[in-house]
Order: C-alpha cells, then sequence, then structure tokens
C-alpha cells in the first residue's frame, strides 16, 4: 500500500509513514513546515541531477537529525508583459523575492508532544517602475493581484512562532508572528512560487481581506477524527512585517482582528489537502487608521486527486464588506502531472474565475471581469524550477479602454 506525499504541490508516490501523517502539520503547502517537507523529499527522476549539491543537503539532514534544526533558501525572479494597459500604467513588470525559512525542534523531539520554533524572512525587490504586486491594479486595470508577495517593500519578518502540538498532532497551537495565508482555506495550487499566480486562484479567491504577513496572532487546530479538521484564529490586522514587534502595541491597545474558523473533510490525513472539502467563515473588524470597513465572509473549496495526475477544484468566496478585492468570485479549474509515471515533479494548471468587485474596496459600479490562466512548472532539477505562464483577462474593472488583455508570465524558484 502506498501513500501520497506533495512536492512543490506535485505528487509522487512515498511509503506509508503512519507517524508522520498523525504529525502532519494543519496548514497549507506555503507554511514553512509543510514547505521544508516538499523542499526535502526526493523528485525522482528530474531531468538534471546537481551532484555537486549533494554533501549540501547530506550536511542539513545532519543539522536535523542530531539538533532539530531545519532550513532552505530560495530565490524567485519573475516578469510581465502585458497586451495593453493604463494610459498612465505600464505594460511590464518584474523583481524577486528570496527567502530564509526554518524549525527548530526544541522540546519534545521524537514524542508524542514537541514544540518548535518557526522562522521566515523575505526580501523582496522589484526592478520595474510597477512592482509585480501593483501591476495587476495600476499598470493593467485588472481588481486582483499578481503574486501577492512580490513587493519592493525590503526585509521583512514573514513568521516567528511556536508551535506546540499534543497527541502526534491531533491537536496543534501555533502563537506568534505568521501569515494567516499559511495556515487556513489551502489547496494543493494556492503557491504563488510554483503554481497560480493570480490571487483569484490562491487563498480566499480574491474575497478574504488576509493580514499581511508578521502579523501577530494565536491558531489553533485539531483533529476531530481521521478525516475531520477544524481550524480557528485571530490575527492582528495592523501588523508590519518590517516592524513586527509594534504588533504588541496594536494588538493589545488597538484590538482590531481578522479570525477565522474552519471546518474540513479529507479522505485521510496522508491526504489533506489533496483529497479536501472546507467551508471557512471570517470576520474582520473595522479598522480606525486604515479606513477601511468592518466585514465577514465565506470560502467553501473542493479538491480532489484521481487517477494519479488529476487534481480538478472548485472555490468560490463571498465578502460582505471588509477590505476585499473581490465580493464574489468562483474559480474552476484543474492540475496535470504529464510524467506522474516517470516521478518527475512537472505540473500543468489551467484555472477559469468569474468575479465581482468589492464596492467597499474599489468603488461601486464596476462590471463584472473574468480570468483565464494557464501555468506549466518545469521541475529541471530538485532545485531549479521554471514556470512560464499565460493569462487572458476579460473586462479588467478598472479599465475601461480594454475589453481584454493577454498577460505573459514567467518565475524562476532555485531552492537550496
Amino acid at each position: 500500500m502506498v501513500t501520497l506525499a506533495l512536492i512543490d504541490s506535485a505528487v509522487v508516490l512515498a511509503e506509508p509513514d503512519t507517524e508522520g501523517d498523525q504529525r502532519r502539520t494543519l496548514g497549507g503547502p506555503t507554511s514553512v513546515e509543510n514547505q521544508l517537507e516538499r523542499d526535502r523529499e526526493t523528485r525522482g527522476q528530474t531531468l538534471y541531477e546537481i551532484s555537486a549539491l549533494k554533501s549540501w543537503f547530506d550536511w542539513k539532514e545532519g543539522l536535523t537529525e542530531k539538533h532539530g534544526f531545519t532550513f532552505a533558501t530560495d530565490y524567485i525572479p519573475l516578469a510581465f508583459e502585458a497586451s495593453a494597459s493604463l494610459d498612465d500604467g505600464d505594460d511590464d513588470a518584474s523583481g524577486a523575492v528570496w527567502r530564509a525559512y526554518g524549525t527548530w525542534e526544541l522540546f519534545g523531539r521524537g514524542s508524542s508532544t514537541p514544540g518548535k520554533l518557526v522562522w521566515r524572512v523575505t526580501d523582496a525587490h522589484s526592478f520595474s517602475n510597477t512592482s509585480p504586486l501593483d501591476y495587476s491594479l495600476s499598470g493593467i486595470g485588472n481588481v486582483s493581484a499578481f503574486v501577492p508577495v512580490h513587493d519592493d517593500s525590503g526585509s521583512k519578518l514573514a513568521n516567528l512562532y511556536w508551535h506546540q502540538s499534543w497527541n502526534n498532532g491531533g491537536i496543534q497551537l501555533n502563537a506568534g508572528f505568521f501569515d494567516v495565508a499559511d495556515l487556513m482555506e489551502f489547496y494543493p495550487l494556492t503557491d504563488p512560487f510554483t503554481t497560480f499566480q493570480n490571487l483569484q486562484f490562491l487563498t480566499g479567491v480574491g474575497t478574504v481581506p488576509l493580514p499581511s504577513a508578521g502579523s501577530l496572532g494565536m491558531m489553533a487546530a485539531a483533529w476531530l477524527s481521521d478525516n475531520i479538521y477544524f481550524s480557528t484564529g485571530v490575527v492582528d490586522t495592523n501588523g508590519d512585517p518590517k516592524d513586527p514587534f509594534d504588533g504588541f502595541d496594536t494588538f493589545f491597545d488597538d484590538k482590531e482582528y481578522f479570525t477565522f474558523a474552519e471546518l474540513g473533510w479529507t479522505t485521510s490525513k496522508s491526504k489533506l489537502y489533496l483529497d479536501d472539502v472546507h467551508l471557512t467563515l471570517w470576520q474582520v473588524d473595522e479598522r480606525e487608521e486604515a479606513g477601511t470597513k468592518d466585514g465577514w465572509g465565506a470560502v467553501f473549496s473542493f479538491a480532489r486527486y484521481l487517477g494519479g495526475k488529476y487534481l480538478p477544484f472548485i472555490k468560490a468566496g463571498y465578502a460582505n464588506d471588509g477590505s476585499s478585492l473581490l465580493e464574489k468570485s468562483v474559480s474552476i479549474g484543474i492540475g496535470y502531472q504529464p510524467w506522474h509515471d516517470q516521478g518527475i515533479g512537472s505540473l500543468l494548471g489551467v484555472g477559469f474565475n468569474w468575479g465581482e468587485p468589492n464596492p467597499a474596496a474599489v468603488g461601486p459600479g464596476l462590471d463584472e471581469q473574468y480570468a483565464v490562466e494557464a501555468f506549466y512548472r518545469w521541475q529541471i532539477s530538485r532545485e531549479i524550477a521554471l514556470t512560464p505562464s499565460l493569462q487572458f483577462l476579460k473586462n479588467p474593472a478598472l479599465n475601461k479602454d480594454e475589453d481584454q488583455i493577454w498577460v505573459f508570465g514567467v518565475r524562476l524558484r532555485v531552492a537550496l
């Protein structure tokens, strides 16, 4: 019998690991713990093997085995080119993000109640006048965001929290500074570095006003049975990853929070976010200084792994006020692994989205808009993935001069 493990959001066959299934982190593929696990897994028969790096990975494995310290780093440059733009917008955008991330299991290593420190620092920089994050809205007038973390904000603390688990992962608690998008409303194709890049196909499908990374908060999760999980959390909406420790003042003094609760079902713990159905409810407080309204909403998500190669998904979101870009959004699509039987981690994805802009955030009277995105992640080696993409945007809501826009993008990820 075999179980399934995610490798950069692609699935390969792996030997069963009952203890690993029990202790699997209740988070998405972009959470630090799950990202590290995907980075560590053997990717099988990639096109090339960089043998010179074997000693580097062996040394890192030794750190984990001897000291419980695991870390990785990656660099992700990307570029976009559009067929049209706003009168004062740019046709292109480019930038890069460098990340270093890891965990340090300080207590209970090897026991049923381990505790670990989880951390991630990033540096985002733009090569163009308009950053990739701002490019969708201010460059071409589409109410969305492309690769939400590719801005020009420089160095930031994205994660610094304590992860404690009990009963072999049956109950889990995170407390500290984290990115709530890593820990709620997840599905396999939600990594903007290696899968879809348009926010309309990522966490919340554009209808959730997610706090910034590095926000102070607490999140608890538990397996209610072998198939059902529940998670809930509260996060400061005024967190600033460039000055994260100011979050103690804003969390306890301003008391402006983002809260969520999620109930999900999966066919087994080893297939968390592969075979998954969940409903997420959220609420956000009014932010006095930022001038945003309070609001609430819900997101439904369905994903199913079929035939060893296919991953169809359906996601739908609704927002009542708040500061999300979209008020209503529905995305459907599929992921396909053409070389799965050869163990190669390459992945093709295609998605379609319908979205209705949120008048509370971007103004009233805007038209509905549509988006189609296709990408192909070419896993060249264990360390290197190249991902070209193509988007077709119909009726970009903030661009009255263009009925349709094509956007070509390319991303490179180098992970060590």
